[in-house]
């Protein structure tokens, strides 16, 4: 199971795996953005309820699911909303360098995989903008 597939799984329900948005959709898209795409086509705005709602029958309120996930753990240092690291960790998912390689390759990210911010931001948007994109509904400033 890859890296996204944990992620997803933990956050979203089983339901949203039918209607994932592949790699080939979010190019097509323009859901990919950022200086390490090719396209450099800005995204689009991440998806509204009644957008998430249409794609997997209803809204995941993605930031309220790991709110529950924080309260759940008792670690109010996680700091989730701007952190890959703080959200693997919030998952239970091993933050290393070479996991954060791996979901990096995994969600096409083209920059120096050598775990610097630039590389951890785009990660961290990324995985917001791929929940958003598939059944979740996620605030704007955790996308752009």
């Amino acid at each position: 199971m890859s890296l996204w597939d944990k992620i997803r799984d933990k956050i979203l329900p089983p339901s949203a795996k039918k209607n994932e948005t592949t790699m080939e959709d979010l190019r097509n898209s323009g859901m990919l953005d950022g200086p390490n795409v090719e396209t450099g086509t800005p995204a689009p705005a991440p998806a509204t309820r009644s957008q998430s709602q249409t794609q997997t029958g209803s809204a995941v309120d993605v930031e309220q699911v790991l709110e529950a996930k924080l309260a759940d753990k008792g670690n109010p240092d996680l700091n989730w909303r701007t952190s890959i690291v703080d959200l693997m960790k919030l998952l239970d998912i091993d933050s290393d360098l070479d996991n954060r390689k791996q979901l990096a390759e995994e969600l096409g990210y083209t920059g120096a995989r050598d775990g610097s911010a630039e590389m951890n931001i785009w990660l961290h948007k990324e995985v917001m903008r791929r929940l958003a994109a598939n059944g979740g509904t996620v605030p704007a400033n955790l996308t752009d």
